[in-house]
């Protein structure tokens, strides 16, 4: 034995005589005085308050930390092998301290110069994580060295690996292996491969430094030294080792974890909960089950998604929204690219992107999981603006450039997009209750948290017109009406100060038509008429039942065309007064708040709802918003193959606001498009263009399973032939069939009165 070798054995030895004598002298004065280990054995995490729709589906979290609990025997067993593999090899088999491995750790630091290995073990972690802090002192680690011999006998080793398991950061603000894996990987720590595995293991050492969000290198080097390992200690063979540093890993980018995003509405009740439980909310794992529905909030998500990106289309390429120079050398070009989309977020899936070469066919951009994606020359001519040299070259797309990518359709080819400025909102109600089944507040809560459904006053243009025409039936004017599609001055006194000369949309005028007719158009001129013949002051009140904000809807002539002031939510109430024949309904979303073990602290049901207007009424004006879709501005919703729908298209001056609110027995839904600081929205851009195709995407998902529920025929409606183009009754068989109050029916031959329709309970669920 060379004399080196004799200086370092007596060195170890020494160390090793030093550590058993400090070790004795710790447990004769420390150990007595150690704390309690109740808090282990009666384990209560911090849980952060959840919020889920009807059906279970996670929407929303709010807490200091995200955890997730899960015991030992529901961990996949590739998981604690790369825990032990990478943490603790010999976690089942020593008492708390690992003397091997503080020989081994000492051994290497000697050899190495410097204090670069670490023994502890996973007991030790406990320790540490639940009493100690992570000050690097001899007396902080001799605490925690017998701290991790109380905890070995008091707990069994099973119960030790299952506190460590939910209690170890992990990065990205997440606490335990369950949470992490929710988060990196967006799927329940049972569903996860060996390789994901091995990337979970390997954070505990440095969850900042191994973060495969924020350094992916690192954290993929990190992964195939535990996978190494695995593989050494004989948990893994050869060929699973080899797939598994095959397997490419999908790494989740966005920091929620939803099973469908509801911010606007989860942020809703946490103010609520707030205010009644205060901060012990984010900490004791309360959960909150709304009246939302998993397949209707991600109906509507998608809709206001599409809707936004095909607005986007027709309104033109805005430019790429930044430039990062790029070298010629791949290794610093792949480091700027990499530098340059970690400082932009995805916003609603549209992904940040650097373009690495394009030429007159094609464009390829690299996204910031490494995916290099191809766009067509479609793309080039959408973009064609931004490829002239004249522009600058921040401006001007070309290599370098920072882009957004995005998919309309999971399967659908890549587009070229921008963030952007326009909003969209969307609410769906259950018309018979009022409860709220989808809500979708803006494009993306991340960059505009202000609620478009709840807060935002827009003018409501025509989709306002249904409620001055109901008006108009209790005075006696009826579908079969002739009103005059003509030009007609206003008076000041009737529009609130100044002379109106309104026009019709497309400034044509077709004479006398019937008021069916006139709404299925969405004829001003003929609103006009219909309101002077029920009357300002009466429309006015008759709107009030409805349940709108009357301060925001002045009683002037403008009512007609919608100049008073709605919410999409308070809209989506009016049109349901329709949709279940005349009850006012009071929108709602909570049904119940549980603690953590599942205990009903809090239940809700739908508010009372009130006997708004005449069933009749009810009946008569929805078939006038039928026609609305057979044959009127929203002709496109005949896609849906439904003959049970009704609505109607709402276009702002200037179209500074699109909008649709329609309905069926089951749903209302009401879509609204616009700037939030409010200019056009550019020319042609009408509800029934910009807004219906929301809610078509959402009703042909919400009604996909639904069979058609006619409308029923309440008594006191009756049926009448009428000539179509003068409204005059006509001989049986001749003409068209058309609705009318009974006491307001033609004199020529009618329909039977029908039974009354079976009520529908204001609380039933839809």
């Amino acid at each position: 034995m060379t004399r080196w070798w004799q200086i370092l054995l007596a060195a170890l030895t020494g160390l090793a005589v030093a550590i058993s004598a400090i070790a004795v002298l710790a447990a004769g004065i420390i150990y007595p005085n150690l704390p309690s280990l109740e808090s282990l054995k009666d384990y209560r995490p911090k849980q952060p308050l959840r919020i889920y729709t009807e059906d279970a589906a996670l929407i929303g979290e709010f807490g200091e930390e995200r955890r997730a609990v899960v015991r030992i025997r529901d961990t996949p067993k590739a998981l604690t092998q790369a825990i032990l593999a990478a943490e603790d090899e010999r976690f089942y088999s020593h008492g708390g301290v690992d003397t091997l491995g503080v020989l081994r750790a000492a051994f290497s630091n000697l050899v190495s110069g410097g204090a670069k290995e670490g023994a502890s073990t996973i007991t030790m972690q406990v320790a540490r994580n639940f009493f100690l802090s992570s000050e690097k002192t001899l007396t902080r680690k001799i605490n925690e060295a017998l701290l991790a011999i109380k905890i070995e006998h008091a707990l069994s080793k099973d119960e030790i690996l299952e506190l460590y398991l939910n209690h170890i950061f992990l990065g990205q603000r997440s606490y335990g292996f369950a949470a992490a894996s929710q988060i990196y990987f967006g799927k329940p720590l049972i569903k996860i491969s060996v390789a994901e595995a091995a990337m979970l293991a390997g954070l505990p050492k440095a969850p900042s430094a191994y973060n495969p969000v924020v350094n992916p290198a690192r954290a993929r080097s990190r992964q195939l030294y535990v996978l190494g390992r695995m593989k050494t200690l004989g948990f893994i063979s050869d060929s699973v080792y080899q797939q598994a540093k095959a397997q490419k890993l999908l790494i989740k980018y966005s920091p929620q974890n939803f099973e469908a995003e509801a911010p606007h509405l989860a942020e809703l009740v946490r103010r609520r909960m707030h205010e009644k439980y205060g901060d012990d909310i984010y900490v004791s794992g309360m959960k909150v089950f709304t009246t939302l529905r998993l397949a209707d909030q991600k109906a509507a998500i998608n809709g206001v998604r599409q809707g936004v990106l095909e607005f986007q289309r027709r309104r033109g390429y805005a430019g790429p929204e930044g430039r990062v120079k790029l070298p010629d050398d791949i290794g610093e070009a792949d480091k700027l690219i990499e530098d340059a989309l970690l400082e932009r977020a995805e916003s609603n899936g549209l992904l940040p992107a650097v373009v690495i070469s394009l030429d007159k066919s094609h464009l390829r951009v690299r996204l910031r999981s490494g995916e290099e994606v191809v766009l067509g020359s479609s793309e080039l001519k959408f973009a064609q603006r931004f490829l002239s040299n004249k522009l600058a070259p921040e401006k001007r797309l070309a290599r370098g450039s920072i882009v957004r990518v995005a998919r309309i359709e999971a399967r659908a080819p890549w587009q070229l997009t921008y963030l952007p400025q326009v909003e969209a909102a969307f609410v769906a109600l259950a018309p018979v209750n009022g409860a709220i089944r989808a809500m979708v507040g803006g494009f993306d809560f991340s960059r505009n948290q202000f609620d478009h459904v709840t807060q935002a006053w827009r003018q409501a243009g025509s989709s306002l017109k249904p409620f001055v025409y109901s008006a108009a039936l209790e005075r006696g004017i009826t579908p079969a009406t002739v009103f005059d599609d003509a030009t007609i001055a206003i008076d000041p006194a009737e529009t609130g100060g100044t002379n109106w000369e309104p026009k019709n949309y497309d400034g044509t005028m077709e004479g006398p038509l019937t008021m069916r007719k006139a709404l299925a158009k969405s004829k001003n001129l003929v609103s006009i008429r219909v309101l002077q013949g029920a009357g300002t002051q009466f429309t006015h009140e008759h709107i009030a039942k409805f349940g709108f904000d009357m301060a925001r809807i002045p009683p002037y002539m403008t009512m007609a065309l919608g100049a008073g002031e709605v919410t999409p939510l308070s809209l989506a109430a009016g049109y349901a007064v329709f949709a279940n024949g005349g009850h006012a309904v009071t929108p709602w979303h909570l049904l119940k708040v549980t603690d953590k073990d599942g205990r009903v602290l809090e239940s809700f049901s739908a508010p009372p709802a009130r006997v708004a207007i005449d069933a009749r009424n009810a009946f008569i004006t929805t078939s006038l918003m039928q026609d609305v879709i057979r044959r009127g501005t929203a002709t496109a919703a005949l896609k849906l193959g439904r003959n049970d729908i009704a609505g109607k298209t709402g276009t702002t001056n200037e179209y500074h606001d699109a909008w649709f609110a329609g309905f069926q027995a089951t749903r209302v839904a009401v879509a609204w498009m616009g700037y939030d600081r409010p200019r056009p929205l550019g020319s042609g851009e009408t509800g029934g263009g910009t807004a219906l195709p929301i809610w078509i995407r959402y009703m042909s998902e919400a009604l996909r399973s639904s069979p058609e529920m006619p409308f029923t025929m309440p008594a006191g409606v009756v049926t009448a032939q009428i000539d179509p183009e003068t409204g005059k009754p006509v001989d049986s068989g001749q003409g068209v069939s058309e609705y009318f109050f009974q006491e307001f029916a033609p004199a020529v031959e009618m329909s039977e009165p029908q039974a009354p329709a079976v009520p529908i309970s204001p609380l039933e669920p839809g």
